[in-house]
């Protein structure tokens, strides 16, 4: 495992150790926002920003990705904490928070032993170009907040005047120099040079607000500490519905964040593995006395974008992380926040889907529906839901339009035979369909009902095999199927018990079945 680490299959060293490094600074100031979010003290969100960071980069499934202390993860914490405060006083919410992240650390532990991370490959693209478009309108909403007037975590009114001038000047300056500098030369990040040249510029007599004046960066290295909370039932009981909500949070939004690399990198992470390094970080963090978090859409692009392949470049940035909360807090305080806004708007834009506009009258109007649909949920809602109602709408829409496509065709007719071909697939959504396509009483003593092109999807297409079959019965008429494919046939043993059938030992090619007289059965 640590051999892993050092090893370079991706990148170089340089350009993880710049990336690393340029991300580190981009991580400072989310941190302590998401802390202020959740309620919790600032160095909460940067110890989380460190432990979560260098055990997903060390050990997790997915070089490049990184992870620390997040939005999503702190806007369910706000609730968490409030009544924590209610329950205990002042400052035991943030205890609870602890034992929470401790037990979500554990659950998503749970999942990747489990091997449930594959079941993101079961989210459509519609629902992923949703996820990715909300997620930048949510990262940009949540920049405008630096163009108002800070103390700490207290937000007063919109700049104005000069301030709001000179805060607008620094942010274009910022992303100026990060889209121009790649022309000239692609060896030094061009976010890193545009956080450096600003805060020099800034230091030149120009007044606008720094890092320092969300919160001072300065900090002790993290000492172990336990929740201080009673270990009793009724405190599980309260936490624990928190915790299954931050577990599942985080997966989705990791997940996502992995499949989102993938396709950038033109490479495949380990979704499972993962899910287990994020547990991990998460129950180190919440000993550590950290906020927890997942994975980072907007600072995975900045690492990746800045030449960050590596599992080092996740290394490095959280060591710098570190490092700036023992020792560089005096330098970190003073970069200008315009800077790492110009940064951040510069992911937003490079992160929306912008070739969503393009499939407008291009693709099925369902799928845009479903883009729009994932993408104002995981603004006014949160991420799970946007991504688990997006998976919803788009199975509904692909079970609507599959049962619209059962076709029944007569492929032979004798005086006492008729043999029908039926394509398409048999489940829930088609058996009334596939009812309404036939006439017992009209049709001869024998029929034969071929599944060549046809698949038996669930219980209901049993169901509705064997009241066909009962409705020729009662005519005195036989149905037989032929041709059923090999996953049908294992569905037809194991309702054995409800749906009476036999194999025929004639038949090595296709598998056939008898419904004869008042039963259904196979031949």
């Amino acid at each position: 495992m640590f051999a892993n680490l050092f090893q370079k299959k991706r990148g170089n060293w340089k350009d993880d150790a710049l990336a690393g490094l340029t991300t580190a600074l981009a991580l400072v100031p989310g941190s302590i926002a998401f802390a202020f979010v959740a309620g919790v003290p600032p160095i909460a969100g940067l110890y989380a920003g460190f432990f979560v960071c260098m055990i997903t980069a060390a050990f997790g499934g997915r070089p490049g990705m990184i992870s620390s202390a997040a939005g999503s993860v702190a806007v369910v914490m706000v609730a968490l904490v409030a009544e924590g405060n209610k329950r205990g006083g002042p400052g035991a919410g943030f205890e609870y928070l602890l034992l929470a992240v401790i037990l979500m650390g554990a659950i998503q532990i749970l999942v990747g032993v489990l091997r449930l991370g594959r079941l993101i490959r079961l989210v459509p693209h519609p629902v992923m170009m949703g996820f990715v478009n909300g997620l930048a309108i949510v990262v940009f909403l949540s920049q405008l907040k630096m163009f108002r007037e800070r103390e700490g975590a207290v937000v007063g009114d919109w700049l104005h005047g000069s301030a709001l001038w000179t805060m607008c000047g620094l942010v274009a300056l910022t992303m100026a120099i990060v889209y121009i500098l790649p022309r000239f030369t692609k060896k030094i990040p061009s976010s890193l040079v545009a956080i450096v040249v600003v805060s020099l510029v800034a230091a030149f007599g120009i007044s606008t607000q720094t890092v320092g004046d969300l919160s001072s960066v300065q900090g002790k290295l993290p000492m172990p500490h336990l929740p201080g909370v009673p270990l009793n039932w009724e405190t599980f009981q309260f936490v624990i519905p928190y915790a299954i909500i931050l577990a599942m949070v985080g997966l989705v939004e990791t997940l996502m964040t992995l499949q989102l690399i993938d396709e950038l990198t033109e490479s495949r992470g380990k979704g499972n593995r993962e899910c287990v390094a994020l547990g991990a970080a998460n129950i180190v963090a919440g000993i550590f006395k950290g906020m927890g978090g997942c994975a980072l859409v907007g600072e995975s692009l900045i690492n990746i974008g800045s030449g960050g392949r590596g599992r080092m470049s996740g290394v490095i940035a959280a060591s710098a992380l570190l490092t700036f909360i023992l020792v560089g807090a005096p330098l970190i305080d003073r970069i200008p926040i315009a800077a790492l806004t110009g940064v951040m708007f510069v992911v937003v834009i490079a992160t929306f889907e912008w070739t969503s506009f393009k499939t407008i009258g291009k693709v099925p109007f369902t799928d845009v529906l479903v883009i729009i649909a994932v993408t104002a949920i995981t603004v006014w809602e949160d991420l799970a839901i946007a991504v688990l109602s997006g998976v919803v709408l788009s199975a509904l829409v692909f079970a609507w339009k599959s049962a619209k496509h059962v076709q029944l065709s007569v492929v032979g007719d004798k005086e006492d035979e008729r043999i029908y071909r039926l394509e398409g697939l048999l489940y829930f959504g088609s058996v009334k369909e596939f009812a309404e396509k036939f006439l017992p009483s009209a049709d001869p003593q024998r029929v034969v009902l071929d599944f060549h092109d046809a698949r038996v999807c669930d219980m209901s297409g049993l169901e509705a095999i064997k009241a066909l079959g009962e409705r020729y019965s009662k005519l005195g008429k036989s149905l037989e199927l032929r041709h059923l494919s090999p996953d049908c046939r294992r569905m037809l043993d194991r309702a054995s018990g409800l749906v009476e059938f036999s194999i025929a030992d004639d038949d090595p090619v296709y598998l056939v079945a008898r419904i004869p007289h008042g039963s259904v059965g196979t031949k």
